[in-house]
């Protein structure tokens, strides 16, 4: 179901960008905007990944580690290959994956996330993360900011060059199109954080530990500076939870809701802790640094 709701809300936001080439450009507008569409996901395809970690500064973590044999022993538990594993060195508590699919993946968290919370707070959200490379909503999310960033740049550029016979049609459109991407991305990434919670509980085995995390790190990610969504908006979405915004204009469902929706699992379903996961203390995000 998630699938298919997925697929349909892309096709609408590929559509809404050729309908905007429409508006500016006519039937050759169209085609270029469609032809732009396939390269720009040609190249997200095969680079993403490396934009996103290049954009936060982010520093692959080796394998001496303790948090990069955390991210092994989840990665175990979900029968999935190990990614990449990475630290941000950023104050504003948060975590995302990226890569084009679960065997060329990574994933990364800032050092504000590693000192606030506890070893299986951290599994619970690196365990959040592993779901969506599981689900591969990495590929799909990123698609859809490299659409709906594009539809922006378009509506911006057909402000000067739209086709003057489009009238107050045309100049409607440019206006609305931004509106309209943004609100289709804020639905298919609500569908995907949710599905990533749910894999998340399973893969660590604890939902109760993602639900407090979520908790912990809600507040001080909107409240905290976060350098790299300032700099491109588009990267918000990738985060665990929502980065200085409201909630009103968030790509992530509210936080209180995917709580519930973790603790109802946990009352509901046969979880067995942090098995194979060890119960070492928490992880120092400098110490960790230190060990790279």
């Amino acid at each position: 179901m998630n699938f298919m709701k997925t697929s349909m809300l892309l096709a609408a936001l590929t559509a809404l960008f050729m309908a905007l080439g429409f508006t500016i450009g006519g039937r050759g507008g169209v085609v270029i905007a469609l032809l732009i569409a396939v390269g720009m996901n040609f190249f997200t395809y095969w680079n993403a990944d490396k934009i996103v970690l290049r954009m936060h500064n982010a520093r692959e973590v080796d394998t001496s580690s303790d948090f990069y044999h955390l991210v092994a022993k989840l990665a175990q538990r979900a029968q999935m290959p190990m990614p990449k594993v990475y630290l941000i060195d950023e104050p504003n508590p948060n975590a995302f994956a990226t890569g084009r699919d679960p065997e060329h993946a990574a994933v990364a968290a800032t050092t504000g996330l590693m000192n606030m919370l506890s070893r299986d707070e951290i599994a619970g959200v690196m365990a959040h993360e592993l779901g969506h490379v599981q689900n591969r909503d990495t590929l799909i999310m990123t698609m859809v900011a490299t659409i709906a960033g594009a539809i922006s740049m378009l509506a911006n550029f057909g402000l000067f060059f739209r086709d003057r016979n489009a009238g107050l049609a045309g100049l409607l459109a440019v206006f609305v199109a931004p509106f309209a991407a943004m609100i289709v991305q804020m639905a298919i990434s609500r569908t995907r954080e949710f599905g990533a919670d749910r894999a998340g509980a399973e893969i660590s085995g604890n939902p109760l530990a993602l639900a407090s995390a979520l908790a912990k790190i809600a507040g001080p990610a909107r409240q905290i500076p976060n350098h790299a969504a300032q700099r491109n908006p588009a990267a918000a979405q990738l985060y665990i939870v929502p980065t200085g915004i409201s909630q009103m204009f968030s790509t992530h469902p509210a936080t209180e809701d995917r709580i519930e929706r973790l603790r109802q699992m946990a009352d509901e379903g046969d979880f067995n802790g942090n098995a194979g996961l060890g119960r070492e203390p928490k992880p120092s995000a400098l110490d960790a640094i230190r060990r790279n």
